[in-house]
């Protein structure tokens, strides 16, 4: 008996670590996920261990062996990159999510710009200013960017004054610090902010449609992880993501 009761004692913290869930998401998703990670141990499940980074970035860790159960990607790029590795359950990719594409400025600062054609943004840059947005190489918020200047006949001007972050929230720092005059940025993104100022929203017709698809990785695809990313479609959810400013597909 006292030996069984030693093995359950050791065991139970295993199956709890089992059940933990381990979620990648895009950094443009860091506070809405945080959130309903809240509401979901509110539900009576253990805390997701989360990680928040470019989606790129989280797309390599996974096709490298990082441990993950559920994958939230800001384009579709690197969801097809990892579908096309098999490394997703195909039957649980969803897109749950849409954004904006806004260019911020300090908040200290602001200025209305009506972005379209004959736009100028050098003159908001001045003649040193870097334009701060996600590295366009890789990071989806700096994808969109590259188009939305291209399809503005901006980006040959613009591009070599680009500050390229590895991430979106990089690029929202580097305006709040003041050490760029202007970003590219998600909508959602600036609104988490007091210290930057929305001054031009892109034309969607600018840009692909911002999505953000979902899934469950086939290396943690679990009862746990598929209950999770139901969740995320529970009204309780969509009422995270409309307050932070997403638009619910």
């Amino acid at each position: 008996m006292r030996v069984l009761l030693l093995l359950l004692l050791i065991l139970a913290p295993l199956q709890a670590r089992a059940q933990t869930l381990t979620v990648f998401a895009a950094a443009s998703l860091t506070d809405a996920m945080k959130d309903i990670s809240a509401l979901w141990v509110k539900a009576g499940h253990p805390a997701p261990r989360t990680s928040f980074d470019s989606s790129s970035t989280l797309a390599r860790q996974i096709e490298q062996g990082a441990p993950v159960n559920v994958f939230a990607s800001a384009d579709e790029k690197w969801m097809d990159y990892l579908a096309k590795a098999n490394l997703i359950a195909p039957d649980t990719r969803r897109d749950l999510l849409g954004n904006d594409l806004v260019l911020i400025v300090p908040a200290t600062h602001p200025v209305h710009l009506d972005i379209g054609s004959g736009f100028d943004l050098s003159a908001l840059l001045g003649p040193s200013g870097r334009l701060s947005t996600g590295d366009p190489a890789h990071v989806p918020a700096g994808i969109y960017a590259e188009q939305a200047l291209r399809k503005l006949g901006l980006w040959d001007k613009l591009s070599p004054h680009l500050a390229a972050a590895p991430d979106v929230r990089s690029a929202l720092l580097l305006v709040e610090r003041g050490e760029a005059p202007a970003g590219i940025v998600y909508r959602t993104d600036a609104a988490v902010s007091k210290a930057v100022a929305v001054a031009g929203v892109f034309p969607d017709n600018s840009h692909d449609p911002i999505t953000y698809p979902f899934a469950v990785t086939k290396a943690g695809d679990t009862q746990e992880a598929r209950a999770f990313l139901a969740f995320l479609s529970t009204p309780e959810a969509r009422a995270v993501w409309v307050k932070r400013g997403f638009k619910v597909e």
